[in-house]
């Protein structure tokens, strides 16, 4: 039994760049379709909802390191 990777790489090329494009099409159409289906069935978040995201995103604070001097 050969594993999808191999099968993958047992089939022409030619074949393999459209199941390659067609999988990049795939998801490119689902991110967009992704944001129309959230609206269309209430899954919006909600202004509250955003702020309680926001308070649990880790913050990146960048401190400058000082300067060593030689000697």
């Amino acid at each position: 039994m050969s594993s999808p990777v191999q099968a993958f790489r047992n089939l022409t090329p030619r074949t393999r760049a459209f199941v390659g494009f067609s999988l990049l099409a795939w998801g490119t159409i689902g991110l967009y379709l992704s944001d129309t289906a959230e609206k269309k069935f209430g899954f919006e978040p909600t202004e509250q909802e955003k702020k309680e995201l926001e308070k649990v995103i880790p913050k990146i604070t960048v401190v400058d390191r000082e300067e060593r001097s030689k000697g």
